[in-house]
Protein backbone atom coordinates (compact mmCIF):
# COMPACT_ATOMS: atom_id res chain seq x y z
CA UNK A 1 0.00 0.00 0.00
CA UNK A 2 2.75 2.14 0.95
CA UNK A 3 4.65 1.95 -2.50
CA UNK A 4 1.30 2.28 -4.32
CA UNK A 5 1.00 5.79 -2.55
CA UNK A 6 4.30 6.43 -2.77
CA UNK A 7 4.23 5.71 -6.71
CA UNK A 8 1.39 7.72 -7.28
CA UNK A 9 3.32 10.61 -5.83
CA UNK A 10 6.17 10.43 -7.78
CA UNK A 11 3.72 10.29 -10.77
CA UNK A 12 1.75 13.49 -9.76
CA UNK A 13 5.26 15.67 -9.11
CA UNK A 14 6.30 14.57 -12.41
CA UNK A 15 3.37 15.60 -14.18
CA UNK A 16 3.10 19.19 -11.89
CA UNK A 17 6.56 19.75 -11.66
CA UNK A 18 6.92 21.24 -15.35
CA UNK A 19 3.80 23.51 -14.82
CA UNK A 20 5.48 25.01 -11.76
CA UNK A 21 8.89 25.54 -12.81
CA UNK A 22 6.94 27.22 -16.05
CA UNK A 23 4.95 29.53 -13.73
CA UNK A 24 8.14 30.59 -11.59
CA UNK A 25 10.33 31.88 -14.80
CA UNK A 26 7.55 33.50 -15.72
CA UNK A 27 8.60 37.48 -15.30
CA UNK A 28 6.01 39.49 -13.54
CA UNK A 29 3.80 41.94 -15.39
CA UNK A 30 4.64 45.71 -14.95
CA UNK A 31 7.43 48.04 -16.46
CA UNK A 32 10.51 47.06 -17.91
CA UNK A 33 13.44 47.37 -16.09
CA UNK A 34 17.02 48.68 -17.71
CA UNK A 35 18.58 45.44 -18.27
CA UNK A 36 15.23 43.77 -20.05
CA UNK A 37 15.07 46.92 -22.12
CA UNK A 38 18.63 46.06 -23.18
CA UNK A 39 17.53 42.83 -24.49
CA UNK A 40 14.43 43.33 -26.33
CA UNK A 41 14.46 47.11 -27.59
CA UNK A 42 15.74 47.48 -31.49
CA UNK A 43 19.01 48.82 -32.25
CA UNK A 44 17.46 50.51 -35.17
CA UNK A 45 14.08 51.23 -36.06
CA UNK A 46 12.57 50.81 -39.72
CA UNK A 47 10.16 53.65 -40.56
CA UNK A 48 9.43 55.44 -44.18
CA UNK A 49 12.09 54.01 -45.87
CA UNK A 50 15.00 55.05 -43.76
CA UNK A 51 16.21 53.00 -40.48
CA UNK A 52 16.66 54.96 -38.03
CA UNK A 53 18.87 54.83 -35.05
CA UNK A 54 16.89 53.95 -31.08
CA UNK A 55 18.21 55.96 -28.40
CA UNK A 56 17.92 53.10 -25.94
CA UNK A 57 18.05 55.51 -22.64
CA UNK A 58 14.61 56.92 -24.34
CA UNK A 59 13.12 53.48 -24.47
CA UNK A 60 10.46 52.10 -21.84
CA UNK A 61 8.09 49.23 -21.96
CA UNK A 62 5.71 46.96 -20.10
CA UNK A 63 5.19 43.29 -19.74
CA UNK A 64 0.93 42.30 -19.41
CA UNK A 65 0.22 39.50 -17.43
CA UNK A 66 0.39 37.08 -20.20
CA UNK A 67 4.11 37.71 -20.52
CA UNK A 68 3.42 40.05 -24.12
CA UNK A 69 5.28 43.41 -24.75
CA UNK A 70 4.56 46.84 -25.72
CA UNK A 71 7.62 48.71 -26.24
CA UNK A 72 8.30 52.37 -27.35
CA UNK A 73 11.38 54.41 -27.78
CA UNK A 74 12.45 57.48 -29.55
CA UNK A 75 14.63 57.76 -32.66
CA UNK A 76 17.27 59.81 -34.52
CA UNK A 77 15.09 61.65 -36.83
CA UNK A 78 17.76 63.58 -38.53
CA UNK A 79 17.43 62.09 -41.82
CA UNK A 80 14.15 62.40 -42.64
CA UNK A 81 12.39 64.97 -44.43
CA UNK A 82 10.91 68.32 -42.19
CA UNK A 83 7.61 66.78 -42.96
CA UNK A 84 7.67 63.37 -41.65
CA UNK A 85 10.01 64.40 -38.37
CA UNK A 86 7.38 67.50 -37.33
CA UNK A 87 4.90 63.83 -36.78
CA UNK A 88 7.70 60.75 -36.19
CA UNK A 89 9.37 60.65 -32.93
CA UNK A 90 9.70 57.04 -32.19
CA UNK A 91 8.58 53.49 -32.79
CA UNK A 92 5.76 52.01 -30.82
CA UNK A 93 6.09 48.09 -30.88
CA UNK A 94 2.59 45.94 -29.33
CA UNK A 95 2.65 42.21 -29.00
CA UNK A 96 -1.16 42.49 -28.14
CA UNK A 97 -4.19 44.53 -28.93
CA UNK A 98 -3.64 47.66 -27.00
CA UNK A 99 -6.03 50.42 -26.66
CA UNK A 100 -4.86 54.20 -26.39
CA UNK A 101 -7.20 56.78 -25.25
CA UNK A 102 -9.84 54.14 -25.83
CA UNK A 103 -8.79 54.00 -29.33
CA UNK A 104 -7.85 50.05 -30.47
CA UNK A 105 -4.96 49.84 -32.46
CA UNK A 106 -3.79 46.02 -33.37
CA UNK A 107 -0.72 44.19 -32.26
CA UNK A 108 2.06 45.33 -34.75
CA UNK A 109 5.17 47.89 -35.12
CA UNK A 110 4.07 51.55 -35.84
CA UNK A 111 5.41 55.09 -35.44
CA UNK A 112 4.03 57.67 -32.78
CA UNK A 113 4.35 61.08 -32.21
CA UNK A 114 3.08 64.21 -30.13
CA UNK A 115 1.97 67.06 -32.21
CA UNK A 116 2.24 70.87 -31.51
CA UNK A 117 -1.71 70.45 -32.21
CA UNK A 118 -2.37 68.65 -29.06
CA UNK A 119 -2.33 64.92 -30.48
CA UNK A 120 -1.07 62.16 -30.15
CA UNK A 121 -0.68 60.05 -33.82
CA UNK A 122 -0.08 57.00 -34.31
CA UNK A 123 1.50 55.84 -38.38
CA UNK A 124 1.99 52.48 -40.26
CA UNK A 125 5.70 52.07 -41.07
CA UNK A 126 4.67 53.60 -44.35
CA UNK A 127 4.00 57.06 -42.24
CA UNK A 128 0.23 56.21 -43.00
CA UNK A 129 -1.77 57.93 -40.44
CA UNK A 130 -3.89 55.16 -38.28
CA UNK A 131 -4.44 57.18 -34.91
CA UNK A 132 -4.97 60.57 -33.42
CA UNK A 133 -6.41 61.10 -29.97
CA UNK A 134 -5.95 64.38 -27.66
CA UNK A 135 -2.81 63.59 -25.52
CA UNK A 136 -2.59 64.81 -21.72
CA UNK A 137 -0.64 67.26 -20.02
CA UNK A 138 0.47 66.38 -16.50
CA UNK A 139 1.43 70.22 -14.83
CA UNK A 140 2.17 68.24 -11.49
CA UNK A 141 4.69 65.61 -12.94
CA UNK A 142 7.98 66.75 -10.57
CA UNK A 143 10.72 65.83 -13.34
CA UNK A 144 9.70 65.73 -17.10
CA UNK A 145 12.01 62.79 -19.14
CA UNK A 146 12.25 62.53 -22.51
CA UNK A 147 10.38 59.77 -22.68
CA UNK A 148 9.40 57.15 -19.32
CA UNK A 149 6.26 54.85 -18.72
CA UNK A 150 4.34 54.90 -15.40
CA UNK A 151 1.56 52.56 -14.69
CA UNK A 152 -1.36 53.75 -13.98
CA UNK A 153 -4.42 52.23 -12.55
CA UNK A 154 -5.37 49.35 -14.89
CA UNK A 155 -2.62 50.44 -17.90
CA UNK A 156 -0.16 52.77 -18.07
CA UNK A 157 0.45 56.28 -19.07
CA UNK A 158 3.32 56.75 -21.79
CA UNK A 159 5.17 60.14 -21.32
CA UNK A 160 6.88 62.38 -23.10
CA UNK A 161 7.80 65.29 -21.38
CA UNK A 162 4.90 66.09 -19.11
CA UNK A 163 2.50 65.24 -22.27
CA UNK A 164 1.01 61.64 -21.79
CA UNK A 165 -1.50 59.48 -23.38
CA UNK A 166 -3.24 56.31 -21.57
CA UNK A 167 -2.53 52.89 -23.27
CA UNK A 168 -4.12 49.63 -21.90
CA UNK A 169 -3.67 45.93 -22.58
CA UNK A 170 -6.83 44.55 -24.61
Amino acid sequence: MRTFSLSRFLIFSLILLPSLLSLAQQPAAGTLDAETLKKVVPTNYFFRGLSAPVQLRNSVGFRAVDGMLTLAGLVDTGGYASNIQEKYQGFLIAERKISIEGSELPAGAYGFGFEKEGNFLVMDVGAHELLSVPFHADANLPRAVPLKIVADQDGYRLYEGKKYVTLKVQ
